[in-house]
């Protein structure tokens, strides 16, 4: 299902959201070189796998109990999506050279938390936000979180494991000065199989 909303969602290359979800839902052929050479658009195409493998997981989960979710939840989903998709703040990364600039994107980093999260077993990020200036080097930074957890694991633990993770992919692929990574359970759903690890 292509993405439709009023207002189109552009990346700082120029597509939009719609092309990225109707290039997904053509199964990726034929091939596109500038979509698939894009960071910005594979992290839009990874985002997009994930929420869509999110709502059909969901769905088969809740389809024998439950009514289907709402229009909202989706939206919900979608939004946050969106709003991770967007470039964002520049973070600054050092160089030994002091006349190379380097920066990583905000909503890089966002995929990045978002990934990381979303590994550990029973868990789904639901939105993410990195609060602080990250545009200052070494200024404190803190990152919240909110979750969504299969229901029967331990709440503590599931925050506990995704803290871990994102700390420990933050420290490793940014310089960011995170001193706080803050995980709220907002929902909790029905576990699901294993997911797929290969």
């Amino acid at each position: 299902m292509a993405l439709m909303s009023a207002d189109p969602v552009v990346l700082d290359c120029g597509k939009t959201i719609d092309e990225i979800s109707d290039y997904l839902e053509s199964g990726r052929a034929p091939y596109d070189a500038e979509i698939e050479t894009c960071p910005e658009c594979l992290n839009a195409l990874d985002a997009l796998s994930r929420a869509g493998r999110l709502s059909r997981e969901l769905i088969a989960a809740d389809a024998a109990d439950l009514p289907e979710p709402s229009e909202n939840w989706f939206h919900g989903v979608m939004t946050a999506v969106r709003a991770e998709l967007r470039a964002g703040r520049s973070i600054p990364l050092s160089h030994p050279d002091p006349r190379v600039s380097m920066t990583v994107t905000e909503g890089a980093v966002q995929a990045l938390i978002r990934a990381s999260g979303d590994a550990i077993e029973g868990v789904y990020i639901g939105h993410s936000r990195i609060v602080g200036d990250v545009e200052v080097p070494d200024a404190p930074i803190e990152i919240d979180i909110t979750a969504s957890v299969a229901w029967g694991s331990s709440l503590p633990a599931a925050a506990g494991a995704v803290r871990r993770a994102v700390s420990e992919a933050l420290a490793q692929h940014t310089e960011l000065n995170v001193t706080a990574v803050d995980v709220t359970v907002e929902d909790l759903h029905r576990p699901f199989p294993p997911k797929d690890t290969a």
